[in-house]
C-alpha cells in the first residue's frame, strides 16, 4: 500500500514514508444530512474529480480517492474499506468505508476509526518512531457473527510497522481495536523480516486461517492465525516467506507487496496475487498458485514463487486504448465473489493525465482453460454474461499485449509507467487477422477466441460483453493469455 494526496507515500530503499501535503483539515460536521443527491448516471464517472476534491465533499467521493481496497459482500451490499487518502488535500485518518449494491454506484459510509488505533501507535512509539497519521491497506472478513478488520500502521523509521485487528457486530461499525497481530522492528536491528503491512486473510474449508502480508525487505509472508481470536496462533511469530522477486546488482527489481490470496473450490487451488513495482507508475499484478494455503506457490512457468526471480503471469499493468490518456498504478488488488460465485478483481487506478488522482476500478475476473485468472480490460458496468455470437467477432479491434521490462528501483527510478498501448487489429470474416505487419488466423468457439499468429504465438482469450469506458458506449471485449503466459486484452471498435 501507499498513497499520494493527503499523504504522499514514497518508497525509499524498500520503505514507505509519509509526507503531509497540507495542514490540519478544517473540522466538518458529519452529523447533518446531506441534500438529496442527483440521480446516478454512469456517464458522470470521470477519470479526474477536481469538483469534489474538497474534504467537505467527502460524501460525493463515491469511487474516487480509493487506494488499496478490500471489498466483501455482506448482506445486500458490497462494502469497500480503503487507505486514508485524498487528492491534494488533508483527510482524517481512520480508514474509509463505502458501500454499493451493484459495484458501480458507491456511497460513502464513513470511517472505521475516529483516530489512529492506540495499540498500534503505542508499539511504534515504544521503538522510537512516530506513527503516520494515516492507516493503510485494510482487510475485512466475517467470522460467524463477528466482522474483523485488519489495519496497517507504519512510520518514517524503516520497516517499523504493525498490523492490528479491530472487530464489530456490523460492517459499518462501531469498531473496537483488539490487539496487534504481527509487528516488524526497525530495519537497523539486523533482523530479517518483511514489512508488517498489507494484510489479507484466508479461511480454509476446514476452518484454519492464514494471514499473508508484506512489502519490500523480504517479500511476502504467511502467518497462521487462531480462528477463535483472529490473532497469531503463536504470539510473537512473524511467519515464513512464501514469495519473492528478482534482483539486479543485489537490489530488488522493484517493490513487492500487497498480497491477496483466494481459494477457488472448483479448481481446488489457492491463488496468490502480488503487486510489483512503484505504486504511482509501473504498479502491476502477478499471480501464482498452490495446492496448499502455506504453499509452495508456483508461477506460470512452474517456478516456486519464493525464488529470487520475477514471476508471472502479469494480469494487470499500465495500459492505453486509443483516444485516451491511459491508466497506470493498477494493482494492490482485492478479489471477491458475488452471490452467484462470479469473480471480481478491484484495485485503484491512476489516470495518466494526472496520476495523483486515485479511482476505484472493479473488473470481472475469469479463468482460462488451464486454470489461470485473467481480468477484464474494462471496468464492470452491469454487463450480462450472455454468450457473444460468432457473427459479432469480425471487425476492427484494439489489442493490447501486456509486455514488461525491468527498471530496477522505486519512485526515483520508475518514473515512466511503461504504458502498454493498443494496436489496431482486424479480424476479417474469412478468418484472417491483420495487425500492422503481423498476420494470422482466428477461430471462435464461444466464449473462447483463438488468435493464431504467423510467428507461432497463440492468444486464447475469453470474449464478453462490456462497456467501452473510453468512449462511453457498449462493446465487446476480450481477455486471456497467449501460449507464453503473457496477458492479451482487446476491445472492439
Amino acid at each position: 500500500m501507499s498513497c499520494v494526496g493527503v499523504f504522499m507515500l514514497l518508497f525509499a530503499a524498500c520503505k514507505k514514508e509519509a509526507v503531509s501535503s497540507g495542514g490540519t483539515p478544517t473540522p466538518v460536521d458529519t452529523t447533518t444530512s446531506a441534500p438529496p443527491a442527483a440521480a446516478f448516471d454512469i456517464n458522470n464517472i470521470n477519470d479526474t474529480y477536481e469538483s469534489v476534491v474538497s474534504f467537505s465533499n467527502y460524501t460525493k467521493w463515491a469511487s474516487y480517492n480509493v487506494h488499496d481496497p478490500s471489498i466483501k459482500k455482506f448482506g445486500d451490499y458490497y462494502y469497500c474499506y480503503s487507505t486514508d487518502v485524498g487528492y491534494g488535500i488533508s483527510v482524517r485518518s481512520g480508514l474509509q468505508i463505502r458501500k454499493s449494491k451493484d459495484l458501480v454506484e458507491w456511497t460513502f459510509v464513513g470511517w472505521v476509526f475516529p483516530s489512529i488505533p492506540a495499540k498500534g501507535a503505542a508499539y511504534i512509539k515504544s521503538l522510537g518512531g512516530t506513527p503516520f497519521d494515516a492507516l493503510w491497506a485494510p482487510y475485512v472478513l466475517k467470522v460467524g457473527a463477528e466482522y474483523r478488520l485488519y489495519y496497517s500502521l507504519s512510520s518514517a523509521v524503516g520497516r517499523l510497522s504493525c498490523i492490528g485487528l479491530a472487530t464489530s457486530s456490523s460492517p459499518e461499525g462501531p469498531w473496537v481495536e483488539k490487539d496487534l497481530v504481527v509487528t516488524s522492528p526497525p530495519d537497523n536491528t539486523g533482523s530479517v523480516q518483511t514489512n508488517a503491512i498489507d494484510p489479507t486473510v484466508l479461511t480454509t474449508a476446514s476452518g484454519e486461517q492464514y494471514m499473508y502480508y508484506g512489502s519490500g525487505w523480504d517479500g511476502i509472508y504467511v502467518l497462521k492465525l487462531d480462528p477463535a481470536t483472529g490473532l497469531a496462533a503463536s504470539a510473537g511469530y512473524k511467519g515464513k516467506r512464501i514469495a519473492n522477486r528478482g534482483f539486479t546488482n543485489g537490489a530488488y527489481n522493484g517493490n513487492i507487496e500487497g498480497p491477496e490470496v483466494i481459494y477457488n473450490p472448483t479448481l481446488n487451488k489457492y491463488y496468490l496475487f502480488i503487486a510489483y513495482d512503484w505504486l504511482q507508475t509501473k504498479y502491476n499484478t502477478r499471480v501464482c498458485r498452490a495446492d496448499n494455503p502455506e504453499g509452495p506457490f508456483y508461477d506460470y512457468k512452474g517456478t516456486d514463487a519464493n525464488t529470487n526471480v520475477d514471476h508471472g503471469p502479469m494480469i494487470t499493468a499500465p495500459y492505453q486504448f486509443a483516444g485516451h490518456g491511459g491508466w497506470q498504478g493498477i494493482s494492490h488488488c482485492t478479489v471477491f465473489t458475488d452471490d452467484a460465485s462470479n469473480y471480481y478483481f478491484a484495485s485503484q487506478a491512476r489516470p495518466v493525465v494526472n496520476s495523483f488522482f486515485m479511482d476505484l476500478h472493479v473488473r470481472k475476473m475469469f479463468w482460462t482453460t488451464d486454470n489461470w485468472p485473467v481480468v477484464s480490460p474494462e471496468r464492470y458496468a452491469w454487463e450480462d454474461n450472455a454468450v457473444v455470437s460468432k457473427d459479432s467477432i469480425a471487425g476492427t479491434w484494439e489489442r493490447i499485449q501486456l509486455d514488461y521490462k525491468v527498471v530496477p528501483g522505486y519512485g526515483n527510478e520508475q518514473v515512466n509507467p511503461d504504458l502498454q498501448t493498443a494496436v489496431s487489429t482486424t479480424l476479417a470474416a474469412d478468418g484472417s487477422i491483420t495487425s500492422g505487419s503481423s498476420t494470422g488466423t482466428w477461430t471462435y468457439a464461444a466464449p473462447w477466441l483463438q488468435l493464431s499468429w504467423s510467428t507461432g504465438t497463440t492468444d486464447k482469450v475469453f470474449v464478453q460483453k462490456g462497456r467501452d469506458w473510453e468512449n462511453k458506449k457498449s462493446t465487446i471485449i476480450f481477455s486471456g493469455l497467449n501460449n507464453t503466459g503473457i496477458t492479451v486484452w482487446g476491445k472492439k471498435k
